[in-house]
């Protein structure tokens, strides 16, 4: 029995709500069990230097966590004059996993600026931050696409993420931090709608884990993944 009272292949009580920001282009609020995330998308109209004049669009990502967002306060990386290398990596890589279902050249010479702010953590931040990121991309194109700088939306599919785990020998699907802090093996799925593999995260904790149980997690994933996709499409209004 997991510490939650939930099945192996159970997420958390998920919720993506929509439009939780008055100014941003896009907003969503993303709930994963005790772990919210609020994320932002705010529309530039101009790309980076590198970029000028190339007819491509941009999409980058930030994120940081809130003083309190743990049991313990933990000083601000702006007052430390440095991000960690764990935000620039998180950062990093909710940029990658949005630019992968993005049509950079359909959105034109406009750059997309995501902000992922960790209100509280329980595990599973940057998955929850990918997740309800996509959320808040496709409703600020959309809001470009009402105002006629745009002719339709520029993604090409979803985009969501998961964490999968090895705990006490029984492959499980979305760890929070009691799980993950214990975990023999964890890693991190980012995945399209369709299925197709944008990103593999994972690490043997205590010790190697199989190509078998590798498989197990990936189907865990598959099937997690399956179900934030059917949420993001209710809270951009498609299901």
């Amino acid at each position: 029995m997991r510490p939650s009272g939930r099945a192996p292949d159970r997420l958390r009580a998920v919720s993506l709500e929509p439009g939780v920001s008055k100014y941003a282009e896009g907003s969503c609020l993303a709930r994963f069990g005790d772990t919210h995330v609020l994320c932002t998308a705010s529309v530039a109209q101009r790309v980076p230097p590198w970029l000028r004049d190339s007819g491509r669009g941009w999409v980058t990502a930030e994120y940081g966590m809130l003083p309190r967002a743990t049991a313990e306060r933990t000083d601000r990386e702006a007052a430390r004059g440095r991000q960690t290398g764990r935000t620039q990596e998180i950062q990093r890589l909710i940029g990658r996993s949005l630019r992968a279902v993005t049509d950079l050249p359909a959105l034109a010479e406009m750059q997309i600026r995501i902000d992922c702010d960790v209100l509280q953590a329980d595990g599973g931040t940057r998955t929850a931050a990918i997740t309800g990121s996509f959320v808040a991309l496709h409703l600020a194109c959309q809001r470009l696409v009402d105002l006629g700088l745009l002719t339709a939306v520029p993604l090409t599919d979803h985009v969501a993420a998961i964490s999968c785990g090895i705990c006490e020998g029984v492959c499980v699907l979305d760890l929070d931090y009691q799980e993950d802090s214990a975990a023999q093996a964890d890693a991190n799925f980012v995945l399209t709608g369709k299925g197709a593999i944008v990103e593999v995260q994972g690490t043997a904790e205590q010790q190697p884990f199989s190509e078998a149980q590798l498989l197990e997690l990936i189907a865990l994933a598959r099937g997690g993944i399956a179900e934030l996709v059917a949420l993001q499409r209710q809270a951009i209004g498609l299901a």
